[in-house]
């Protein structure tokens, strides 16, 4: 895969150079100037939820790759709600729940899409040399990935191939500008230590 052929980056923050600022709480994502460009209808819808949307910037980069689609990610999360992959109601935003993904991503899209569990790092290995794509849970410090993290999963990657070296290349929605947001690599034994064993499993 040349850079030529890398997939489109996305945050789930639209202003992804402030996600240093955002994480440590500096600055606030209703204040974030290119709100708009997520197709919300606010800046506090905005703000509610960017948080919660890596699996739809992940979602975004997969159709625009796979599909040529460019829609926004408040069009594909309005999708992905009337689905049931989120549930919003007094206690919170809980999703993005991946079997209603699936289907949208297999009725709308006409991807060969499943969801995939209880699998290690090898397989990813496996199913990215054979040309597919992955959407995999892993926790959200990989960003960080010389620490240890406290436990697996609560995040989404959009992986899409690997290096000559063997390591796996992802993009991260919330990775670090200039570090690891487009194009990420690490070595498949370091991505496991991060990755829950489950997620999307796209055929290409």
């Amino acid at each position: 895969m040349s850079n030529r052929e890398i997939p489109a980056y996305y945050s789930q923050w639209v202003s992804s150079e402030r996600i240093p600022d955002l994480l440590a709480g500096r600055v606030e994502a209703v204040d974030d100037p290119r709100w708009v460009e997520s197709g919300a209808p606010s800046a506090e819808v905005y703000a509610r939820w960017a948080s919660h949307i890596c699996g739809m910037a992940c979602t975004k980069m997969l159709l625009e790759e796979l599909k040529g689609e460019r829609a926004t990610l408040f069009e594909l999360l309005e999708r992905c709600r009337e689905a049931g992959g989120y549930v919003v109601s007094e206690a919170g935003i809980k999703g993005l729940y991946y079997r209603p993904l699936v289907q949208l991503l297999r009725e709308r899209h006409a991807l060969e899409a499943e969801v995939v569990e209880h699998v290690g790092a090898e397989r990813l290995v496996d199913w990215l040399d054979q040309g597919h794509r992955v959407i995999a849970s892993v926790h959200p410090s990989i960003r960080t990935p010389e620490q240890d993290p406290p436990q697996r999963g609560g995040h989404l990657v959009y992986l899409f191939g690997r290096d000559e070296s063997g390591r796996l290349r992802f993009h991260n929605p919330s990775g670090l500008p200039g570090a690891n947001q487009a194009d990420a690599r690490l070595e498949p034994s370091v991505f496991g230590r991060f990755f829950a064993g489950r997620g999307i499993l796209v055929r290409c």
